[in-house]
């Protein structure tokens, strides 16, 4: 029900723009499909997590998809049998995800130092913005997520990354030690 509730909200759907000599010069068209799955196994104290669903080929599941919790992204799909699918988690070393914060893009990763589930680093935003503590952090509209999916909120601000930009610690939305189903995300336009 959930799914079926997740592929009718707005952020699923795309304007096409496109004028046509009818009455009408827009049309929206559904971008995004969730498929709903169950969570067998999970790991959150690795330096590389992985989460196992009960959903696979049969489904429709493929790799490359995206995948979010009721509360925020999980991960992406890496690998896929006909029953079941292998999710690199947002926990991992090799994961970056594309983001913003108060209209500022930047990208996501975990493991910097720190491998606590809770907490994940904002890379790449430039050192003379100025980005609060408390403010969301979302997907961007460059991610594979549908842009503005929650990812946390901005906990610790101001650590220099390198000259020009600063890292900033982002408390996870997605408690990833409780996980029991997930959404997995089709992107009917990613192929294209």
């Amino acid at each position: 029900e959930n799914a079926r509730l997740r592929d009718l909200l707005k952020s699923s759907f795309y304007s096409d723009n496109i004028k046509r000599v009818t009455i009408r010069d827009t049309v929206l068209k559904q971008q995004y499909t969730y498929t709903i799955a169950r969570v067998i196994n999970n790991s959150v104290h690795q330096r590389n997590n992985y989460i196992t669903v009960n959903r696979g080929k049969k489904h429709g599941i493929e790799k490359g998809m995206g995948v979010t919790s009721s509360s925020g992204i999980v991960g992406i799909i890496i690998n896929v049998s006909e029953n079941f699918a292998t999710i690199r988690s947002l926990l991992h070393t090799e994961t970056k995800i594309s983001v913003s914060v108060d209209a500022n893009i930047g990208s996501l990763v975990w493991g910097e130092g720190n491998f606590d589930a809770r907490y994940a680093i904002l890379k790449d935003i430039q050192s003379h913005l100025l980005v609060k503590k408390g403010a969301r952090v979302v997907t961007s509209e460059f991610s594979l997520f549908p842009p503005g999916t929650n990812i946390g909120t901005v906990s610790k601000t101001g650590v220099k990354g390198n000259d020009s930009s600063l890292d900033i610690e982002v408390k996870l939305d997605t408690d990833f030690a409780s996980l029991q189903y997930v959404y997995v995300i089709n992107n009917m336009l990613s192929k294209e």
